[in-house]
């Protein structure tokens, strides 16, 4: 089985590492747009999804896995920012509450496809001015979903508690994809 990993992600890759398979990187041109009324906990899979059927007919010995990582505070999404302003204006929203990350992935071989959904609640502490101009400015979460990576500092010094997977929080439960790679061997 030849696995393709359809992310540029560094870590979803060196997560995928970890768990010991050998892949390529690959990658997928499509727009990520969801419908306006699809609730929090279904965009992520949707979106995975949407990748999954842009990338071209699978070999019948490749498996692709494709993923995508949104933030939700109180049902509002919190996608990727725009630029410094919105990462700031994020984190702000962020500080001091509790708020979910969901990460879905799409596992797709030539004669299947499987999608999963995982959820963790991630809860900050109180997040000052000082420390969320710190952040940004040293760490640009530009490419993070909710301006912010648990695994670097602003995890390590402002998360108070994490209910579910930590990797999913990063961008890829290693759990799910684990357990439906099984299927395709």
């Amino acid at each position: 089985m030849k696995i393709l990993l359809a992310s540029n992600s560094p870590r979803r890759k060196d997560l995928l590492e970890s768990l010991g398979y050998d892949f390529s990187v690959v990658s997928v041109d499509c727009e990520e747009v969801y419908p306006e009324n699809l609730a929090p906990e279904k965009i992520a899979s949707y979106l995975s999804d949407l990748k999954a059927n842009a990338f071209r007919n699978l070999e019948n010995d490749e498996v692709l896995i494709t993923a995508d990582t949104i933030v939700a505070l109180e049902n509002e999404v919190l996608g990727k920012p725009k630029d410094e302003v919105h990462a700031k204006q994020m984190l702000r929203k962020l500080s001091g509450k509790t708020h979910q990350v969901y990460t879905g992935i799409t596992i797709r071989s030539s004669d299947k496809s499987i999608s999963k959904t995982d959820v963790a609640s991630v809860t900050f502490a109180a997040i000052s001015e000082t420390e969320i101009d710190f952040y940004v400015k040293n760490y640009k979460p530009f490419d993070k979903a909710g301006s912010y990576g648990i695994q670097e500092w602003l995890g390590m010094a402002k998360v108070s508690k994490i209910e579910g997977s930590y990797f999913t929080i990063m961008g890829l439960p290693t759990h799910l994809v684990y357990e439906v790679l099984k299927d395709f061997e």
